[in-house]
């Protein structure tokens, strides 16, 4: 005779094995490595250091001023 199965635990285990496979595939997909996240936070602070240092300041402190 078979040994019973509990239904529960295999329903269960297949959730867990489709979640696991579709959680690798995205890593896969959208996943990007430390080292590339260091460099496009360095390039993005570079490229805000250049372009506040182009910043005019058109502001004054008395609007009556042209």
């Amino acid at each position: 005779m078979a040994e019973p199965v509990n239904l529960n635990r295999f329903r269960k285990q297949k959730a867990r094995a489709e979640k696991k496979a579709r959680a690798d595939a995205n890593a896969v997909k959208f996943g990007r490595s430390k080292a590339e996240k260091q460099l496009d936070r360095s390039l993005r602070d570079k490229q805000e250091r250049h372009l506040d240092g182009h910043q005019t300041d058109d502001r004054s402190d008395d609007p009556g001023e042209t």
